[in-house]
């Protein structure tokens, strides 16, 4: 082997072991980085905006694959988490999915059955009432000019919310005329008796009102409390 060659197979021999240690350095970089990011997992992210009390399904979510230890303890990492529940605020586009977003939408009890009535959103809901509230639903009657008083009355004391529906705008006007701008489709969980007063009050009422019971309260009703006149307050 003459010198030439000789530096020939000394260049080749250097050139290996340059890249080699090229090699280890990009390698130890890349475990360097991932012993920093660590694994990653399957979180889900919302495609459009979901309103308030919408009922869920895997269409309104795409998956996205992230580090595990970037993601907060109650992201959802699996989809089946939102079988049967509902948005319980506002979900934008782009948010990542987190448990504490949603509930698991209120189920019916042995004898009850679901009844929806449109209830205006300027009187009766205030964006305050959600599936799980309890509320007194009010309905107010007008009297004739003889002998039927005017009254209030609580038709349904301590009904349970089990859905709020999208707010709707109507076109038309009330009994007295006034325009009616918004209303909002409220389900209940009733027995058959608190039911068909709920669609008695919605067919024969002037208006229909409900009124949110805090949490924890005694919503029982103290005799006299349940019908309203004018001329009996003292």
């Amino acid at each position: 082997m003459n010198s030439r060659q000789r530096r020939g197979v000394i260049l080749l021999l250097l050139s290996v072991l340059l890249a080699f240690v090229a090699f280890a350095g990009v390698f130890s970089v890349i475990s360097d980085a991932n012993s920093k990011v660590g694994p990653e997992v399957s979180a889900y992210q919302v495609k459009t905006d979901i309103a308030p009390y919408t009922q869920l399904s895997a269409a309104q979510f795409e998956k996205v694959r992230m580090p595990k230890r970037w993601l907060s303890e109650n992201a959802v990492t699996d989809l089946s988490e939102i079988d049967g529940k509902i948005a319980v605020t506002s979900l934008r586009k782009g948010s990542l999915l987190q448990s504490d977003m949603i509930v698991k939408r209120p189920a019916l009890a042995p004898g009850e059955q679901e009844i929806a009535i449109m209830i205006d959103a300027a009187t009766g809901v205030a964006g305050k009432i959600r599936p799980g509230s309890k509320v007194n639903i009010f309905a107010t009657f007008a009297g004739d000019d003889r002998s039927t008083p005017a009254q209030s009355k609580i038709i349904v004391s301590n009904a349970k919310v089990i859905d709020v529906g999208r707010l709707t705008a109507l076109d038309g006007n009330d009994d007295k005329g006034a325009s009616v701008k918004e209303a909002v489709p409220i389900t209940f969980a009733l027995n058959t008796l608190d039911a068909q007063r709920v669609a008695y009050a919605e067919s024969f009422a002037q208006h229909v009102r409900l009124a949110l019971i805090a949490p924890g309260s005694d919503a029982s009703l103290k005799p006299g409390e349940r019908t309203y006149e004018l001329s009996k307050d003292k």
